[in-house]
């Protein structure tokens, strides 16, 4: 069973027990040959096998909440449960008082049944998009995993946990590319949704004014089901749009440059294939999104964002942060209020200037990332760390700076490097975009 949806019909026909799908999910994360101990930061045993005996006895009574009661997940380390502390990957919230209540996206999910196995690991304070974590360990991309790559961040042990089959999905949060970053660098689908369509009330906040909360899973439709339910809607499986005739538009600025040699392979591949299907690729330039690089010059809505919301943490316990982490959340103490009301209007002039210039395509279409997951050891040295995180951060962090969806999709073959080709969509566009990318799946598989 690889996706949600094999698991719902696998639970209705009683070919499978909730009880069996989170001992197995309960045995993969706990396997020593896995990545489970650095995946998850709180793994919720007990309460997990509890949930799932309710859901069976449910199930044969025939009042399961949803049909994908009893199917198990994985929540990023940044949402409140009810009862516990949201630690957010960092040492500094850990004496911080329980939550009083679920986060609504978590009370959600729960409300269809759906099983939280535990807490995945991330990037303190989901400030970075390598999914390095020196407190609780850096889980490995499934890749090259003898020699140890990056996972992606900030969402990394969402990732792995749902690559590695310890969970069919999970949740994530996306700043500036933290669902399809790790997405692109396991191997899975991240979705990235129109922000507003979500609530982001209970989860630890990076910069409000970008913070989005979407799913990674092994499909289109795995997120597109997690998502309406997040979202308060009625899930329903994204009918695939016919590629023939298609307008997916291929900005050549800003979003190609630095590619390696094996993401530049694959992704031409991926658009051998989309064009094959029918789907016109309109090679173009959109020279406003050059104008976000200095928009953000001063460090941009995460930095002032973020360090609002930590300086009396900071004050307080700015010893226990990440020491990479906390010089990035410093420097928005450098801004003034003129610079954010700056920053405010030219995101406005942007939006504006973007939305004219792609409104005649269907889509954007680009690599997710223009490079494979690094090694974790080339990333000791702190330049280098820097460099690396603008590299990956720079394609998805536009789709938040826009206020779009985006999807990021695997178009490698199997024993590849992982290599993700993004879809962004419009503002409010998520339900064609997935529909798109339920098409573009198709063609790529």
């Amino acid at each position: 069973m690889h996706t949600i949806e094999d698991h719902a019909k696998a639970l209705e026909s009683g070919q499978v027990r909730a009880r069996d799908l989170v001992e197995s999910s309960l045995a993969r994360i706990a396997d020593p040959a896995g990545e489970g101990s650095r995946a998850f930061i709180r793994v919720h045993a007990e309460a997990a096998r509890a949930m799932a005996d309710a859901m069976d006895i449910l199930r044969r009574a025939g009042r399961a909440p949803s049909r994908y009661a009893g199917i198990p997940i994985s929540l990023k380390d940044l949402v409140d449960v009810a009862g516990e502390t949201t630690t957010a990957g960092s040492h500094a919230l850990s004496h911080a008082p329980p939550a009083t209540a679920d986060a609504p996206v978590v009370r959600r999910l729960l409300d269809a049944g759906f099983l939280p196995v535990g807490r995945t690991n991330m990037t303190e304070f989901a400030f970075s998009g390598l999914g390095i974590n020196p407190h609780y360990g850096t889980p490995k991309s499934p890749w090259d995993r003898a020699v140890g790559r990056i996972p992606g961040g900030s969402s990394s042990g969402t990732a792995v946990s749902v690559a590695d089959g310890m969970v069919v999905a999970g949740l994530g949060t996306d700043t500036g590319g933290s669902c399809r970053i790790p997405a692109a660098f396991c191997g899975v689908t991240g979705y990235k949704p129109t922000a507003r369509r979500i609530p982001i009330t209970g989860v630890v906040p990076l910069a409000t004014s970008l913070d989005s909360i979407g799913p990674l899973a092994n499909s289109v439709a795995c997120c597109a089901i997690m998502d309406a339910i997040m979202a308060g809607d009625a899930p329903a499986l994204p009918q695939p749009t016919p590629l023939a005739g298609l307008r997916l538009a291929l900005p050549e600025n800003f979003f190609l440059d630095g590619m390696d040699a094996t993401v530049a392979s694959v992704f031409d591949r991926a658009l051998s294939r989309l064009s094959a299907a029918g789907a016109h690729i309109i090679r173009m330039r959109l020279p406003v999104v050059d104008e976000i690089t200095q928009a953000n010059a001063k460090g941009g809505f995460a930095a002032a964002e973020a360090y609002a919301w930590h300086r009396a943490l900071l004050a307080a316990r700015g010893k226990e942060y990440d020491p990479r982490i906390r010089p990035r959340i410093e420097r928005g103490a450098q801004q003034t209020a003129a610079d954010y009301v700056d920053l405010l209007t030219a995101r406005a002039r942007i939006i504006a200037t973007a939305n004219a210039a792609t409104r005649d395509y269907d889509a954007l279409l680009m690599p997710t990332t223009p490079v494979i997951p690094p090694r974790i050891a080339d990333l000791d040295d702190e330049r280098e760390y820097g460099r690396v995180n603008l590299l990956v951060l720079r394609n998805c962090a536009v789709g938040n700076f826009l206020d779009r969806c985006a999807i990021s999709l695997p178009c490698h073959a199997s024993g590849e490097a992982p290599v993700g080709l993004m879809l962004m969509g419009e503002t409010m566009g998520d339900a064609k975009l997935f529909a798109i990318a339920a098409a573009v799946e198709a063609a790529l598989a």
